[in-house]
């Protein structure tokens, strides 16, 4: 076995991974690094057995060519007009890939490197990994969570490999990030979801009129050579008329003049570059010091790798200017700064969404106590029901509430709870003590445990006798302890089942 690329000195992490990689054994593995973590010179390392050949799988043109310089030998590519022949490394895009299957024989490469990997469920994508026959397949990827709610645990096996975005910034890999909340008028309430995101359409007509705002919120926040992320090419370019000597980049724009505008910005010559979904992934452009996400999301792989072009060390940046532009969103579904660290909004009050800013490693425990109230234990129990439906698991009707990182609580008495761990990309949990199961079984796990040690008191966890009981007006004593503790809440018009998850969280947090 023997690298061949050798013109870079690895990092500790990266070394870990590739050992990783050799550790894992045949298979298809999942391996996960944030972006700026150098995941490219990472893959190039792979070693290979003497004659056995490698193929490198992108979904962008702009990504085919990045891996060849690390390379000591020959690549081929297979990308529009270009082709390989023979070498023992070929970078290819899906698009063209796909097109000349034919061109080789399934068992042509002893390692398949799936680049970009959480879009490695895309139909295209399994129709490459069906024909091929490696070794290895291993998937990179900065954001292994996909938009559209379909994980990756019928591509990959397991998560070989795993440093994100915390362990970058902590260690000095990455820069620090400080979070800014810009109201800037725009309400997405009426735009309905598609394949995991907002309606674009819709999206774009909610979005018309906001450029003025953008502009402003620059203006007031920005900090340096800046990134804007906008919803389409109308807005980057009223942006860009709106701030001074800013470009606007789209896919029209050519790539040599992209590259060339690039280069300006690196020199420090252009001050802000406005892009519509051009410098989502791959882009290496270290000099940014603020991104400013006016290009509102529901999918936090496309919001993590669009402040991800932000996170590269540059001497005199210090912490990366992070500037979301917010307005009003249902269910708070709004990707924003907490996203990075997979904390879910949809539990915080509107009223408090507002506090959920500055440093990013201060977000956790600001989202806990804005969500450590009645209103939000409410919310995160409505919540579970979509939740399971989108990822089509059976709930076996227990009334579970979701916590902001994901994972599901069930009080149960004072001094008692039943918790699960939030699932990882490939829909495992990892239980205390090392244990790991797929969150069905999870689920199920649960069921029985509560049939067998709570099974005379179906009222506290069984969500359909929770119903037809909470359906009534909340009862006076519920209402005397609800006072008690939060005096300034409105319990008039709570239901009885309401008012049993409030106190079920009283009585779980003062047991703590």
């Amino acid at each position: 076995m023997r690298a061949l690329a050798d013109k870079y000195e690895l990092r500790d992490y990266q070394k870990e991974c590739l050992t990783a990689i050799q550790n894992a054994g045949a298979g298809n593995h999942l391996s996960v690094m944030a972006t700026g973590l150098g995941k490219t010179v990472t893959f190039t390392h792979i070693p290979l057995p003497d004659g056995k050949r490698m193929l490198i799988i992108s979904h962008r043109q702009e990504l085919v060519h990045q891996p060849e310089k690390y390379f000591s030998c020959p690549v081929g590519f297979e990308l529009g007009s270009e082709h390989s022949h023979g070498e023992q490394i070929v970078s290819a895009s899906v698009q063209s890939l796909i097109r000349r299957l034919d061109f080789f024989k399934p068992d042509d490469f002893y390692i398949i490197v799936w680049d970009e990997a959480h879009h490695a469920a895309a139909k295209s994508y399994r129709q490459i990994m069906n024909y091929f026959h490696p070794y290895q397949n291993i998937g990179f990827t900065a954001t292994p969570n996909r938009g559209d709610h379909v994980r990756l645990d019928n591509v990959f096996e397991d998560i070989i490999f795993d440093r994100d975005i915390q362990f970058g910034i902590q260690n000095g890999y990455l820069s620090n990030v400080f979070c800014r909340r810009v109201d800037i008028g725009y309400n997405l309430q009426q735009v309905h979801t598609r394949s995991g995101d907002f309606c674009q359409e819709e999206l774009s007509e909610a979005m018309a009129g906001t450029a003025k705002g953008i502009a402003e919120a620059y203006r007031d926040y920005a900090v340096g050579s800046t990134l804007i992320f906008t919803i389409n090419v109308k807005e980057a370019n009223e942006i860009a008329e709106l701030i001074p000597n800013s470009v606007a980049v789209t896919a029209k724009t050519d790539r040599q003049e992209r590259a060339n505008i690039i280069r300006q910005f690196t020199a420090g010559e252009i001050p802000c570059l406005v892009n519509c979904m051009v410098f989502t992934e791959g882009t290496d452009i270290p000099r940014v010091q603020t991104v400013m996400i006016a290009r509102p999301t529901k999918n936090d792989s496309l919001y993590t790798q669009m402040v991800g072009r932000g996170l590269r060390i540059f001497p005199g940046k210090g912490k990366l200017n992070l500037i979301d532009c917010v307005g009003v969103s249902k269910n708070n579904e709004l990707c924003t700064a907490p996203s990075l660290l997979g904390i879910d909004l949809k539990n915080v009050p509107a009223n408090k969404l507002k506090n959920i800013q500055g440093d990013l490693f201060d977000l956790p425990l600001k989202v806990k106590q804005a969500v450590n109230g009645p209103e939000s234990w409410i919310m995160g129990t409505e919540i579970v029901d979509l939740w399971a439906k989108e990822q089509k698991y059976n709930l076996h009707n227990i009334n579970w509430t979701q916590m902001p990182d994901g994972g599901l609580i069930l009080p149960l008495s004072r001094h008692k709870k039943f918790s699960i761990p939030a699932q990882d990309a490939v829909g495992r949990v990892h239980f205390p003590g090392g244990q790991v199961v797929s969150m069905q079984t999870a689920l199920d796990r649960a069921l029985v445990q509560l049939q067998r040690d709570y099974g005379d008191k179906k009222m506290l966890w069984d969500r359909n006798r929770v119903k037809r009981w909470g359906s009534q007006p909340i009862s006076e004593k519920q209402q005397r302890i609800i006072k008690k503790h939060f005096p300034e809440f409105d319990t008039e018009t709570l239901t009885k089942q309401q008012a049993a998850q409030i106190i079920n969280h009283i009585l779980y947090d003062n047991s703590q």
